[in-house]
């Protein structure tokens, strides 16, 4: 079990090895670090600034599992002010062993080295093991093509660092290292990786760009969907950029750009606007267009990042789906008949 000790006293330095250096080796530690505290932070707002890699959300489980002592007391309220003197103890639990079986899934693969690896997902592919889709997975196609990739980002979702929906298509980063993993995490945490999308939408909208700047949330009736929920009441905070890149009729090409991630985030807002995505039977309509469609008419187009260790920008293209392209053919001809 990976330990580290938060000493909180008053007028002191940070006197222990960066806990950002320790963390990748995932070698067991000890770290004490002394710090001046004297706001009076929430635990977990404490604990998430000096942990960075750590998100807040995993501080918040770890909290409710019990695994962090406050004083040498088990403390599982994430709400509790901590104070100058208190003593934090936080323990990770060692990554549990993987029961999923590896899979010859053949893979599309944009980019590869050492430490990461780019695939162009196919629709119909589940990233990881869901209820209901306990194999067939994109990690049971991961585990096949890098045997040491169990364990690095948890036990059901090793090497995945962000996702797409079962019928999204298109570039998805996958961490070979717990490293990787940590270096794309911040970078997604921090806005510096880019994420950009091609989806084909329902309607014309009146103008040629915008930003929907709108909370989501689990959907309070359906816990299958997502819906705009105030941040007071569990919303997340969710922005997603978008601008036209051809009108065909009354449906529009539409160029997106992801400054969140959140589940169904370009889904959720398309919709809000009143311009579902095409073939989404979840936030749309679902009518047939005259192509047969897997799902919703949304790729993940361009993905931006910084090599995790040697810093180097790297960008991967995607080439869209026959589906995809077929229905832009399709609504072309529409458009000039």
């Amino acid at each position: 079990m990976t330990e580290f000790n938060l000493q909180i006293q008053e007028n002191s330095d940070r006197l222990s090895t960066p806990l950002e250096d320790a963390l990748p080796s995932l070698l067991p530690l000890k770290s004490t670090i002394h710090c001046v505290n004297t706001k009076g932070d929430r635990l977990d707002r404490y604990l998430s600034q000096e942990l960075p890699d750590l998100s807040r959300s995993r501080i918040q489980q770890l909290i409710e599992q019990g695994n962090v002592q406050l004083n040498d007391q088990v403390c599982t309220s994430k709400k509790i002010n901590v104070k100058v003197g208190d003593r934090i103890t936080l323990e990770i639990p060692e990554v549990q062993p993987l029961e999923l079986l590896a899979e010859d899934i053949p893979l599309d693969i944009l980019y590869e080295d050492d430490q990461l690896l780019i695939l162009n997902k196919p629709a119909g592919l589940v990233v990881h093991p869901a209820p209901g889709h306990p194999d067939g997975t994109l990690v049971n196609a991961l585990l096949a093509h890098c045997p040491n990739l169990p364990g690095i980002g948890g036990v059901q979702r090793p090497g995945i660092v962000h996702r797409l929906d079962k019928d999204t298509t298109g570039a998805i980063a996958i961490a070979k290292t717990d490293v990787a993993h940590h270096h794309l995490q911040a970078q997604l945490k921090a806005k510096t990786a880019r994420r950009e999308y091609l989806g084909v939408v329902y309607g014309a909208p009146k103008v040629e760009s915008g930003s929907i700047d709108l909370p989501i949330g689990r959907h309070p009736q359906d816990r299958k969907k997502m819906a705009i929920i105030p941040v007071e009441q569990g919303g997340r905070a969710a922005v997603t950029h978008w601008q036209v890149l051809e009108r065909l009729g009354n449906f529009t090409l539409i160029h997106f750009q992801l400054e969140t991630g959140r589940t169904h985030q370009i889904r959720v807002h398309s919709s809000k606007m009143g311009h579902p995505i095409v073939g989404d039977r979840v936030y749309g309509s679902g009518h047939s267009v005259g192509v047969n469609l897997p799902g919703q008419a949304l790729h993940a187009w361009r993905l931006k990042l910084l090599h995790p260790i040697s810093g180097e920008l790297i960008e991967v293209t995607a080439t869209p789906p026959a589906h995809f392209t077929k229905l832009l053919e399709m609504l072309k001809r529409r458009t000039t008949l």
